[in-house]
C-alpha cells in the first residue's frame, strides 16, 4: 500500500480520536449541568411540597421545572381528570389508584429516559477508542515496515516516524477511553440513585392520595383586599 495512504489512515485515526475526545467531554460536562440543575429544581420543590398544608394546597403550587415537579404535576392532573371524565371513555375507566399509578409510572419513565440520553454515547466512545487507537496502530506498523522494505534499513531515521505516530495512536486511544468509561459509570450510578429518589417519591404521593381518597379539591385562592386609598368613605 502506498505510504500517502498508510499515513492517510494513521491520521484519519488520530482525527477520529480527537472528536471522539470532543464529544466525550461535551457531554461529560453537560450531564454535570443536567444533574447539578434537577437536584437544585428536585429540592426547591420538595420544600415547597412537604411544607404545604395538605395534598390540596400541594396541588396549587406552581408547576416549576425538575423531574419531582413534573411527577406531581401529572398525578395531580390524574386526580383532576378522573374527576371530570370518569368513566367517560377508556383512558379513564381505570380504577382511581390505577389511574394515578399508571400517569406516575409513564412520568417516571420519561424522566428516566431523559437522563439517560447521552450516555449510550459516552459507552460506545468508551469501548470503541482503543480499538480505534488500535486500528491507526496497525497501520503505522504497516507504515514502517514499508519503509523498511524500500530503504533495505531498519535505522531509527527511517522507523522513527511511522513507528511513533502508531504508538501516538495507541495512546490517544486509551487517553479518550478512560475518561468516557469513568464517567459513565459516574452518571449510570447517579442515574440509579435518581430514579430511587423518584420512585420514593411517587410511592409516598401515593399514599397521600390514597389518604384523601384519591380526591383533589381545587382551592380557590383568596381575594386580597383593596386598600382604602383617601382614607375611607
Amino acid at each position: 500500500m502506498n505510504d500517502f495512504y498508510l499515513q492517510l489512515i494513521v491520521q484519519g485515526a488520530l482525527y477520529a480520536l480527537i472528536l471522539f475526545s470532543i464529544v466525550t467531554w461535551v457531554l461529560i460536562v453537560a450531564k454535570a449541568w443536567q444533574n447539578w440543575s434537577l437536584g437544585r429544581q428536585d429540592k426547591v420543590f420538595a420544600r415547597k411540597f412537604w411544607s404545604a398544608s395538605s395534598l390540596d394546597a400541594a396541588a396549587q403550587l406552581d408547576r416549576e421545572f425538575g423531574p419531582k415537579a413534573r411527577v406531581a404535576g401529572v398525578g395531580f392532573d390524574a386526580l383532576y381528570v378522573s374527576d371530570a371524565a370518569a368513566d367517560t371513555d377508556l383512558e379513564h375507566s381505570w380504577d382511581r389508584k390505577e389511574l394515578l399509578e399508571r400517569h406516575l409510572r409513564q412520568q417516571i419513565q420519561k424522566e428516566y429516559a431523559s437522563r439517560e440520553s447521552g450516555l449510550a454515547v459516552l459507552a460506545s466512545v468508551g469501548s470503541t477508542a482503543p480499538f480505534v487507537g488500535l486500528f491507526g496502530t496497525v497501520f503505522g506498523i504497516i507504515h514502517a515496515l514499508t519503509a523498511i522494505s524500500k530503504n533495505a534499513s531498519a535505522s531509527i531515521d527511517v522507523v522513527a516516524g511511522p513507528i511513533g505516530e502508531a504508538l501516538i495512536a495507541t495512546g490517544v486511544g486509551i487517553a479518550v477511553a478512560v475518561p468516557a468509561v469513568l464517567a459513565y459509570n459516574f452518571y449510570v450510578r447517579r442515574l440509579k440513585v435518581a430514579a430511587l429518589d423518584l420512585d420514593n417519591y411517587a410511592n409516598d404521593l401515593l399514599n397521600l392520595a390514597q389518604k384523601s381518597h384519591y380526591r383533589l379539591a381545587r382551592l380557590t385562592p383568596v381575594a386580597k383586599p383593596l386598600s382604602a386609598k383617601g382614607g375611607t368613605a
